[in-house]
């Protein structure tokens, strides 16, 4: 019986392991308060009675993590005694590929070399494989609540209607 015959099935496993705990830390985190700087959830800043700065960071695709952050605005304008909201600025940062997984890539390359009377060259190819997972992405958006009517602009939202309709999360 050979060591080989053990090293085999263990560092297919170890691998496997890696993979799957890679995996496992790259997908978004249920909706909730961040649970310290760089966690995933949301944050809000209050910069006047009625305005707010509201992020929320998460990990993968942005689209959920804008809509995250439309929910917790939501919120936020209700619990504040508020009836709408009005995006007035959003930023969105960190897109870093948000398909993650396993994906091989190629590159080529050439060189050559001299050195006294000798002379190289020489082609390589090389496959790499991003083991990572998805990408951190966030959404931050400064809004303004209102009272009463809510203004007839695609930024503005009816809080009730956000919660409704996002509260599925």
């Amino acid at each position: 019986m050979t060591f080989t015959r053990f090293i085999r099935p263990a560092a297919v496993a170890m691998v496997g392991a890696s993979v799957l705990a890679l995996g496992a830390c790259a997908s978004l985190a249920p909706y909730g308060p961040q649970g310290g700087p760089g966690r995933q959830g949301y944050a809000e800043t209050a910069i006047e009675t009625n305005r707010y700065r509201v992020t929320y960071n998460g990990v993968g695709d942005p689209a959920p993590v804008a809509d995250y952050a439309l929910l917790r605005a939501a919120e936020l304008t209700l619990e504040r005694g508020f009836d709408w909201f009005e995006v007035t600025q959003r930023w969105t940062d960190g897109r870093l590929d948000p398909r993650g997984g396993v994906r091989p890539t190629v590159s080529i390359g050439a060189g050559s070399s001299r050195y006294g009377g000798y002379s190289s060259s020489g082609v390589g190819v090389g496959v790499g494989l991003n083991l990572t997972g998805p990408g951190a992405t966030s959404t931050t958006l400064e809004v303004v609540m209102g009272q009463g009517q809510k203004p007839d602009r695609p930024s503005a939202y009816d809080a009730r209607e956000v919660t409704r309709a996002l509260g599925r999360y």
